[in-house]
């Protein structure tokens, strides 16, 4: 008995570039997990530029918090990429979603005070724009 069942990857017929997009996906979300697990302030004002003012420690916390689901959550991604492949469609339409979600987050609903925004809002609008374009070519079968 194993951690991980055998590969997959023999059974997906989507387009190849698909799943490596997928692969670069979770490098570009396990990055900023490892930054948020790892910098005194989780990146909060160094890299996002954050005023942490008087409430430094839940900031930082909450920074910590996403860092570790990122890096599950592209673990994950890296696993599907690698080792399960016909999970390629799934995996890309949830990072649609996900990034779809902070885009909106950042840009429409609840955009800075200080009109800067962090890396992040821009890496989600191209990032939506890419996974959709990797997504359709996940669903194509490839030819024969």
């Amino acid at each position: 008995m194993s951690l991980l069942p055998p590969s997959t990857n023999d059974a997906y017929r989507g387009a190849r570039i698909s799943a490596w997009y997928l692969a670069l996906a979770a490098v570009l979300t396990i990055a900023p997990a490892l930054v948020h697990l790892t910098l005194p302030d989780g990146g909060a004002q160094s890299i996002a530029h954050l005023d942490l003012g008087d409430r430094r420690a839940l900031v930082v916390a909450v920074f910590r918090w996403e860092g570790a689901t990122q890096l599950a959550l592209g673990l994950a991604m890296l696993g599907v990429a690698l080792r399960y492949r016909p999970l390629t469609p799934i995996f890309l339409a949830l990072n649609v979603l996900e990034r779809g979600l902070m885009a909106l987050d950042g840009w429409v609903l609840e955009p800075p005070a200080s009109g800067q925004h962090p890396p992040e809002h821009f890496g989600s609008v191209g990032a939506v724009a890419l996974g959709l374009v990797f997504l359709a070519l996940s669903l194509r079968p490839r030819p024969a």
